[in-house]
């Protein structure tokens, strides 16, 4: 009976070993005939898409911006607050940059980050100009935001994980550099709206976010659907 019961007990922590790893797997990426918008590579059962190159900086400092995706929706939404360290990834021109900026002062800080380098010259000259010395501005490779761990408050990125080559690996990077009970913030084009005029591989679910969020250590906070075009998906990192 003695000797059952070892059995058993070795069985029970074999079987609970092989339920970790199967846990501990990340997905995985499948090559597929590429779309006209996509990459050929689908991540949890979507394609991603192509990066919107620096030659589109023009339409993202565009004068309409601001009314038709009610970014000051999204400022309040974040609820910055003074001394934050606020990563805003996949930052462009920094046109969210510059308006985070003075919300997280005095002593906070915004590191924008893109992985394109004429995007990343473009932005250096857009912060210059703007004169907020709280914009750290830097060049990521593709597969990392390369930041120190448990550095930062919150990750944003806003219109761009969808065009994440490598959502898996940026994401573990984002998750190493949170502090504890950090937040990401997913600012996507509502896939469930056709009336939002943006092509349908450039824009995400809800559903899909939290999906693809839910293979990391978070939890879902809330999410705000009150702007015209997109939804802001948040989440806080467990302890």
């Amino acid at each position: 009976m003695k000797i059952m019961r070892i059995v058993g007990l070795l069985t029970l922590l074999l079987v609970a070993n092989l339920t970790l790893a199967q846990q501990a797997t990340p997905p995985g990426y499948v090559s597929i005939p590429a779309s006209v918008d996509g990459i050929g590579k689908r991540y949890m059962d979507r394609e991603i898409s192509g990066v919107m190159g620096w030659q589109g900086a023009t339409w993202l400092e565009r004068g309409t911006r601001e009314r038709e995706e009610r970014t000051d929706l999204l400022l309040d939404a974040l609820a910055l607050q003074p001394g934050m360290v606020v990563a805003d990834i996949g930052a462009g021109t920094g046109y969210l940059s510059r308006r985070m900026a003075p919300l997280v002062m005095p002593g906070g800080k915004i590191i924008a980050l893109d992985l394109q380098p004429e995007m990343v010259n473009i932005l250096q000259t857009g912060v210059k100009r703007s004169g907020f010395t709280q914009i750290e501005v830097k060049l990521a490779p593709v597969n990392d935001i390369k930041l120190p761990k448990n550095s930062i408050d919150m990750a944003i990125m806003v219109d761009v994980y969808h065009e994440l080559a490598y959502p898996y690996e940026v994401m573990m990077s984002i998750m190493q550099a949170l502090k504890p009970k950090g937040r990401i913030v997913f600012v996507e084009y509502k896939a469930e709206d056709a009336r939002v005029p943006i092509k349908p591989l450039h824009k995400m679910s809800e559903a899909q976010i939290k999906r693809e969020a839910g293979v990391f250590a978070l939890e879902w906070e809330r999410t705000v659907s009150t702007l015209p075009w997109q939804h802001v998906v948040m989440f806080r990192k467990r302890e």
